[in-house]
């Protein structure tokens, strides 16, 4: 081996020089991938990104991967550097630019490829695996490479701690790269005009769509959410706005709704609850989820019963779900994420007159793949 034998570094072709098999050569084999990706313009690197999806037999770089980390041209050399190495970084590269017919770069790399497997294989550091790695066949996902479109609202009056679900939400819809609409304090008109707004610009959006998140945080009773005004909006009738009669810019893309609101009338003296009391001719409508595709309907708790919010903490939900999110990250796809928030729910115990009180998430979907922000 150069380097660690004491040998002379070894050029490659074209002035590329391949160093010792030590932590600082990860560093230059770097360096001369970047000199390379920063040649390609930003419509070839997502090409790039594409392509390096299905050009190795065993890829070692998840889609997930690239698209938290492989946004540029240096995160894109440094996925190649760390996961594939030598000589294997190299020859991936050269089949991406056959693709892409970058004849210009290519000669360099295949004979670079050819160089380095002078070498012998060097195996990579063990990358940690994510749940779709560790099954038989690759799981179908979907493709979120394009724009991801959120819409939040929020009603904060007279629900203390509604100000820390919002600051929560839009922090995790930043790390999970939503581009979002916010809806503070709306009364019924305000809500149906905002997010009817929000579903038609998705139809008239010209790039390509990758999800869309919904999220509603405010009182609520089973199959309705209350606004400001104490108005009720059908829930059922939101979801249908998206689907994919209403919404074909979304036919085939996945169709998140996070619904921070009780269920029930059910009170809580001791935590505050998203519940409000409601007259006796108010009849709870019992319809679900319509039968359409790519839904991902995630609730606070169980159909008639209240949602737990701390008046200091916000909402036990929202705040399980950045606890996950923080020390998880984006490493499972979104049924097995709010699994996880559900176990800390569950295992989050409240006191009313010294007895516990429990509440359970419930999740409602109808998606085709897996969904990994």
């Amino acid at each position: 081996m150069e380097g660690s034998m004491g040998g002379g570094r070894r050029s490659g072709s074209d002035g590329l020089r391949w160093p010792s098999k030590t932590m600082p050569a990860m560093e230059e084999l770097q360096s001369s991938l970047q000199e390379t990706l920063d040649v390609l313009s930003p419509q070839e690197l997502r090409s790039f990104r594409r392509i390096l999806k299905t050009v190795d037999e065993e890829p070692r770089v998840s889609p997930l991967q690239l698209e938290l980390e492989g946004g540029s041209a240096s995160g894109l050399a440094s996925l190649l550097a760390k996961h594939y190495y030598l000589p294997a970084a190299p020859r991936v590269l050269a089949k991406v630019l056959q693709q892409l017919r970058r004849a210009d770069l290519l000669a360099r790399w295949q004979n670079a490829a050819a160089a380095a497997d002078d070498y012998g294989p060097v195996i990579p550091r063990k990358v940690p695996k994510r749940s779709y790695d560790c099954v038989d066949g690759e799981l179908d996902r979907y493709d979120l490479s394009g724009r991801r479109k959120a819409f939040l609202m929020c009603v904060k009056r007279n629900r203390p701690g509604a100000q820390h679900d919002v600051m929560l939400m839009k922090e995790w819809l930043g790390q999970c790269q939503f581009e979002h609409t916010s809806c503070i304090d709306p009364d019924k008109m305000e809500l149906l005009g905002k997010i009817t707004s929000f579903r038609d610009g998705l139809n008239e959006i010209k790039d390509e769509i990758g999800c869309c998140l919904v999220t509603l945080m405010s009182h609520g009773e089973n199959g309705f959410i209350k606004m400001k005004d104490d108005e009720r909006v059908s829930l059922e009738d939101i979801f249908e706005m998206f689907n994919n009669k209403n919404c074909p810019a979304l036919q085939e893309k996945p169709k998140i709704f996070i619904i921070q609101a009780c269920r029930g009338e059910k009170r809580d003296s001791g935590v505050e609850t998203d519940d409000e009391p409601m007259d006796s001719d108010d009849i709870s409508e019992k319809r679900r989820l319509p039968t359409f595709s790519d839904y991902f309907i995630i609730y606070p708790t169980q159909a008639d019963h209240v949602a737990l919010r701390h008046p200091r903490t916000g909402s036990v939900m929202i705040e399980a779900m950045a606890e996950v999110f923080k020390q998880h990250g984006n490493r499972w796809h979104i049924a097995d994420f709010f699994t996880r928030v559900n176990n800390r729910v569950v295992h989050t115990e409240f006191h009313l007159r010294e007895e516990p009180i429990k509440v359970s998430l419930v999740m409602e979907s109808t998606l085709t793949k897996s969904v990994y922000f």
